[in-house]
């Protein structure tokens, strides 16, 4: 699991289009990289509805914003159709990025533990490198602490 300051791992992933997204190929640009348990459940429609409607915010501020989850690129295309979403959103269906960047592991829901995604967002620099990290995520006011988190490191 990267901290802050470690390097963040490189991954290839394709999202609900089927385009491939390469961490390395963002060199230059900050990334946001959300992570979220499940596409069209209620707490992450309203976590991807927050980042894209901040997504100019975010390029304007130099910063690519992705998504991802370990849904298949099918349910990432329903989910952007359904809620008109525009950041890409990257499938991770064997769960080895959301594992390598400990997004996916033990956690307690309804009172029970289980094996799932941890809402976690990763604002990676130019370098390749984790500026600042959030775990266990609370979804409203969450895009917006990540766009002033952005401003205030650039």
């Amino acid at each position: 699991m990267p901290k802050e300051g470690d390097k963040a791992p490189d991954f290839t992933l394709m999202d609900q289009d089927g385009k491939a997204h390469k961490l390395s190929d963002f060199k230059g640009k900050w990334v946001v990289l959300f992570a979220y348990p499940r596409a069209n459940t209620p707490g992450c429609t309203r976590e991807a509805i927050a980042f894209t409607g901040l997504h100019k915010q975010f390029a304007k501020e130099g910063a690519a914003v992705l998504g991802i989850s370990p849904d298949t690129c099918a349910a990432q295309k329903k989910f952007e159709q359904n809620h008109k979403l525009s950041v890409p959103l990257l499938a991770d269906a064997d769960k080895a990025v959301t594992t390598q960047y400990g997004i996916y592991g033990e956690k307690v829901m309804y009172g029970k533990k289980v094996k799932g995604i941890i809402r976690s967002t990763y604002l990676i620099d130019p370098k390749g490198v984790v500026a600042k990290s959030w775990s266990k995520v609370k979804v409203d006011g969450h895009a917006e602490k990540v766009l002033e988190a952005l401003k205030g490191l650039k």
